[in-house]
């Protein structure tokens, strides 16, 4: 039967509302799945006013891989890894309302790009995330649902000791979503994130794993090192920069508005401006011209040093205990990433 004329037909739904699927990212449908780590979310009504936020709403629209999302196929959104970060809570720790919450907003405060413009003109996202948890529109959901927005950046501050941010170098659930979420992009993840979860638990602020989910761990770790240290992000990384610093020197952008810029409003201004608009293409239909080396430039070269903030190498606790204690071969591999090059000279060819 011609499934057109077919009154009981699935596809004969003329009066009926069409339902959102279970990754909607603004909770049409209450229930949130992450499709990573295959959690299912049922939010709560803070969570669904967040998610409705315009600094959240921001986040749909800035690569959590930064520059290097030019080069590489990393190209989810920073959105995608905060609610990966509350899919985790929820897993974790259901019914802590404030962590729930501090996972949705511990990454407002980030810059387009990302990671990519940390320091320039003092920027730290950080501290601008800090500000918008004290400002409207967050500050006035937060008051709505009787949530302390104090309380809140106590949890995700320089002194918290959450399993958000914790300061004893151990891996916190941000980092163990951005290793996880990084490998699956690069096709380095050979274990499903289901099959991980099974082999993790916490410890306290920390992550700990079963040795064979470490050792998984680890080498997700590594390989996200690399990939900072790797021309597929330096090079981008460093000419992004560059363009910036030209639009911020010449006072064409104030630090404050390129803080909240996306990044499509970034490539934007880019294009826009004399100083950076040749380049910026450059860089974007050109790449192959660029060149990257650890240590001095060629003498005949004309280009420019960069040197990277720091390499993320933060362990889990392996079966309780720290890694170094009960898997000092895994330790060993994760030292060893201390010898990666962070300085480098780059030029366009």
């Amino acid at each position: 039967m011609d499934s057109q004329n077919d009154h009981n037909s699935p596809h004969d739904n003329t009066n009926a509302a069409a339902s959102p699927v279970p990754t909607n990212v603004v909770g049409l449908d209450k229930t949130f799945t992450d499709p990573l780590w295959r959690i299912s979310v049922r939010l709560r009504p803070v969570e669904v006013d967040l998610l409705r936020t315009e600094p959240l709403r921001r986040l749909h629209f800035v690569a959590h891989g930064g520059a290097s999302t030019i080069s590489t196929l990393q190209s989810y959104s920073r959105l995608e890894h905060t609610l990966g970060v509350l899919a985790l809570v929820a897993h974790f720790r259901p019914e802590d309302e404030l962590l729930r919450v501090a996972a949705l907003l511990h990454d407002i405060g980030h810059l387009p790009l990302s990671h990519t413009f940390e320091g320039v003109s003092g920027l730290d996202h950080h501290a601008i995330g800090l500000d918008l948890l004290q400002a409207d529109p967050v500050h006035t959901v937060l008051k709505k649902h009787g949530i302390s927005a104090a309380a809140v950046v106590a949890a995700l501050g320089e002194r918290s000791s959450s399993p958000l941010r914790n300061r004893s170098g151990l891996l916190s659930l941000d980092h163990l979503d951005s290793y996880v979420r990084s490998g699956r992009a690069a096709g380095l993840l050979d274990t499903g994130p289901a099959v991980l979860l099974d082999g993790l638990e916490l410890r306290d602020a920390a992550v700990s794993a079963d040795r064979a989910t470490a050792a998984c761990l680890v080498g997700l770790i590594c390989a996200e090192a690399r990939l900072h240290t790797s021309w597929d992000n330096v090079g981008p990384v460093s000419v992004v920069r560059r363009l910036a610093g030209r639009l911020l020197d010449s006072a064409a952008v104030a630090p404050a508005r390129l803080a909240r810029m996306t990044d499509p409003e970034l490539w934007s201004t880019f294009d826009s401006f004399a100083g950076t608009r040749t380049e910026s293409a450059m860089l974007r239909y050109e790449l192959h011209r660029l060149k990257v080396v650890v240590g001095a430039a060629p003498e005949e070269s004309s280009g420019w040093d960069f040197s990277l903030r720091k390499i993320y190498t933060s362990a889990p606790l392996v079966d309780g205990r720290r890694i170094e204690l009960s898997a000092p071969e895994l330790a060993n591999q994760l030292d060893a990433l201390q010898l990666l090059p962070t300085t480098f000279s780059i030029w366009w060819s």
